[in-house]
């Protein structure tokens, strides 16, 4: 098989979608692996380690669509990819299509094949290619909000671990999810008060039962919420509904209850966000400000630490490139049923009803 590895267009991503040890597993399967010129240069890994292992590296990203039939990315296709997308194409990537209608448009207009990452999911229900994303982006979030929190940048002026004598910052985490878990744990390790949401006992018991004893656990209901952002510092947004769009658990009216300077980190922005007024932001300019509550809602926060990102992302991508080059998609999908659920767009048509349901169409009329 051709296999395309573009360099990630969108603003400030710095992932890629293979890394040389990957390219070297692809070629000693007898594929042949086209690779954009500087793709890996964000994080840290050159054209020359590329060619060693056997890459073919092509100046542009019009080269790598026309050269390969399988293309290998990070991110969903932005607006200037679109037109690239053939028909004879299976793209396997991140695409979030029930954030993005333009989006899934596109796909269902190129009659690719369209292999999501987020939605591929193992017996057990965990979704192992966003597993890793999601371990990154939760710690992220502490790390990104104790930063907001700080006066120049318009947040309360408070260290979330506090000082001797002064009690620690509070922090609010929606969601016990991988998320959610990744940054309790951050939060926690730097000190502060953390309590940890969810409708899921099952999880939150486990959480009760790992975690330190400064957080804590509390079921997640609108009257629960409502009375937490009163007095919370931070508070992260990691709910996941797969494939589908996030829940709204803090509307707008909600602001107004939080103290000047509050900051809300919404990891779900990928899924539309599960905060009422979250839209999308880049790391160029990741914050916005309303009724004086600081908004931080990158839509690809993972793409700040792209080292990390990378290895961590391609060390669970790289068996399911291996099966889908060395049997087909159609063949590999029919063997792999945790692969089968990455199916998202097959031939101008959605095969995973939580992305019609998003856009109320109907399954069967697409």
């Amino acid at each position: 098989m051709k296999i395309g590895v573009p360099k990630e267009i969108k603003n400030n991503e710095n992932r890629v979608g293979m890394t040389p040890a990957g390219v070297y597993e692809l070629v000693k399967n007898n594929h042949t692996v086209f690779v954009q010129k500087d793709a890996g240069f964000g994080s840290g890994f050159f054209d020359q380690d590329y060619k060693d292992v056997g890459a073919i590296v092509l100046d542009t990203i019009e080269e790598v669509y026309a050269s390969a039939s399988m293309i290998v990315k990070v991110k969903e296709p932005i607006t200037e990819e679109y037109p690239l997308i053939k028909s004879h194409h299976v793209v396997f990537t991140y695409f979030h299509f029930a954030s993005s209608e333009p989006l899934t448009r596109a796909m269902l207009n190129s009659e690719s094949v369209c292999i999501a990452y987020e939605t591929v999911e193992d017996e057990d229900g965990s979704l192992p290619l966003l597993t890793p994303m999601s371990e990154v982006a939760g710690r992220m979030a502490i790390q990104q909000g104790a930063k907001y929190l700080e006066k120049p940048i318009k947040g309360r002026g408070v260290l979330l671990g506090g000082v001797p004598g002064v009690p620690p910052g509070k922090v609010l985490v929606l969601g016990a999810g991988t998320v959610g878990i990744q940054a309790a744990k951050m939060a926690a390790g730097l000190g502060a008060h953390v309590t940890i949401m969810d409708i899921n006992m099952k999880q939150l018991r486990y959480v009760n039962d790992v975690m330190p004893n400064h957080v804590v656990t509390e079921f997640s209901s609108e009257f629960n919420i409502r009375k937490r952002i009163q007095d919370h510092d931070l508070i992260i947004g990691g709910v996941l509904i797969k494939g589908a769009k996030a829940p709204k658990l803090i509307t707008r009216d909600m602001l107004k209850a939080m103290r000047p300077g509050t900051v809300v980190v919404d990891v779900a922005v990928d899924q539309g966000g599960c905060i009422e007024t979250t839209k999308a932001t880049t790391h160029e300019n990741p914050t916005y400000i309303i009724d004086d509550v600081v908004h931080y809602c990158v839509a690809n926060m993972p793409g700040a630490v792209p080292y990390t990102s990378t290895l961590a992302l391609t060390n669970v991508t790289l068996p399911y490139v291996l099966r889908l080059a060395n049997q087909g998609w159609e063949l590999a999908c029919a063997k792999d049923k945790s692969l089968r659920k990455g199916l998202n767009i097959v031939k101008g048509k959605i095969v995973y009803e939580e992305i019609a349901e998003a856009f109320n169409w109907s399954v069967d009329a697409m």
